[in-house]
């Protein structure tokens, strides 16, 4: 004998049907978004943020400072900003002798 499922049952499967469904449409949207985002990664990375041209990393004291090779714009990663502020005066006007024309 087959017993037919409640209304409440349909509802329930249902629902956790829907919930399955929209779980998979949000991680083929977080992959989309994460594949986009490498891509931009890829297009911009070691690039000069005012002109776009190559950047090339200059190594000082153990601080890695990129500069552009066009306009000679000098960019600070994360954190060295604070470790250039520590530098005593004498490493300070070594370090920006260092990016002068």
């Amino acid at each position: 004998m087959t017993r037919k499922p409640s209304e409440q049952e349909d509802e329930y499967f249902a629902r956790l049907e829907f919930e399955r469904q929209k779980q998979i449409e949000e991680e083929k949207q977080h992959h989309l978004a994460k594949k986009e985002r490498q891509h931009l990664k890829n297009l911009h990375y070691m690039h000069c943020p005012k002109c776009g041209m190559q950047l090339v990393e200059i190594d000082y004291r153990n601080l890695k400072v990129d500069k552009c090779t066009e306009c000679d714009g000098v960019w600070l990663d994360a954190g060295e900003l604070e470790a250039v502020a520590q530098l005593d005066k004498p490493g300070m006007t070594k370090f920006f002798s260092v990016f002068r024309k």
